[in-house]
């Protein structure tokens, strides 16, 4: 059995849609992009957001820094709290917690956001660790936040298992030699969840919650 389970925070224990896709709205304007579908930003949901500037809408490195300046100036002071808690989540991480799980959140998002977050839907008593990437970039992909987080916890790959919404969050555990569940209450698909080589799939916040320490 697992040790430890390490969540995803955007769009695994939150929605964050509206704060994020109204963020990436926000940078687009100032490079004269208008977005009338909302959808289409979903996909910014959950990778490096640098990396998403540069292969959604071609923009150079420094664009995409840029960009993601200004989606930080929107997002600390409103986006952060255009999020809900998914129902159920609060319940499920007592109940882990309680059958004698380690918990933390392995998130791409910098901790100093994540924190907070985590504060404002008082979920952040359930996890020993928060790791994400930083304001500076210094973990910016999944794996890297993943590779840190066992260190800080002194865990092994096999006894941790990732739980995440988007196929950065499968590869990531996968980099670092640990399985990967997938939830499809999130921003992904089944199929991406599949490709990326995810062991398990969970539809519901219910289900995965009956699945995790059967694992």
């Amino acid at each position: 059995m697992k040790k430890a389970i390490f969540f995803d925070l955007d769009g695994t224990l939150t929605d964050p849609g509206q704060g994020i896709t109204n963020s990436v709205m926000y940078a687009l304007e100032h490079f004269g992009i208008q977005v009338r579908d909302r959808r289409e930003l979903y996909r910014f949901i959950g990778p490096p957001l640098t990396d998403a500037f540069r292969q959604y809408y071609g923009f150079s490195q420094t664009q995409a820094r840029e960009a993601l300046r200004l989606y930080r100036v929107y997002f600390a002071d409103r986006g952060i709290f255009e999020n809900e808690l998914y129902p159920g989540i609060p319940r499920m991480l007592g109940a882990l917690r309680a059958a004698g799980l380690r918990l933390a959140v392995a998130t791409s998002k910098p901790e100093e956001y994540a924190a907070r977050i985590l504060e404002h839907f008082q979920i952040d008593g359930f996890f020993e660790l928060l790791a994400g990437n930083t304001l500076q970039e210094e973990r910016p992909t999944k794996g890297e936040v993943i590779a840190y987080a066992l260190k800080k916890l002194g865990l092994l790959p096999e006894e941790t298992v990732m739980v995440g919404d988007r196929s950065h969050d499968v590869i990531g555990a996968a980099e670092n030699g640990m399985a990967a569940v997938g939830v499809l209450y999130g921003y992904g698909s089944r199929r991406e969840l599949e490709d990326a080589g995810a062991v398990r799939i969970a539809a519901t916040v219910e289900e995965l919650a009956r699945l995790l320490p059967a694992l």
